[in-house]
């Protein structure tokens, strides 16, 4: 099938299998490896990007799905070459380790800030609750989200 799919800002259009899963579209045809695929089964979250400004696990959908969609990838938050805010934070609080899982969790982090520009950490901790990361213990993945959101600086609460 046909597909055409905005991507980070580009328009690319593909003749794709009807059964190709997005990920696979996302990595192996177009090479943004950032995209990972953990689980392919939705429940760790890694595959995470946005379709239409919506977080969405990649690996649950098909490619054709996706037709006509804006999507953006982890390649896409700072295309200027630098880092997104919420990337920096991730930098200043040392919330990554291996990185795997990280592009995913910023996916779903962004939406997450833009509906809630003011969190608590509850409310971090329960929107990362559908992101699985196997290195830490996902502490300063949330210092990081609240240095994103300007609720913490340095790592110190400013609350």
């Amino acid at each position: 099938m046909q597909i055409a799919v905005t991507v980070n800002g580009r328009l690319h259009e593909r003749s794709v299998e009807p059964r190709r899963l997005l990920c696979d579209f996302l990595r192996d045809d177009l090479g943004l490896t950032g995209t990972r695929v953990g689980c392919e089964h939705g429940a760790c979250g890694s595959c995470t990007i946005l379709v239409d400004g919506e977080s969405a696990r990649s690996c649950l959908m098909f490619a054709v799905q996706a037709d006509g969609a804006e999507l953006t990838t982890v390649e896409g938050l700072a295309p200027d070459g630098g880092l997104h805010p919420l990337q920096a934070a991730f930098r200043e609080a040392h919330g990554l380790q291996c990185g795997f899982c990280t592009p995913g969790i910023l996916m779903t982090m962004l939406p997450f800030l833009d509906e809630n520009p003011d969190p608590d950490e509850a409310e971090i901790r329960t929107a990362l609750s559908g992101n699985l990361c196997r290195c830490t213990g996902y502490q300063n993945i949330v210092k990081a989200v609240l240095i994103a959101a300007g609720v913490a600086t340095n790592g110190e609460s400013s609350q």
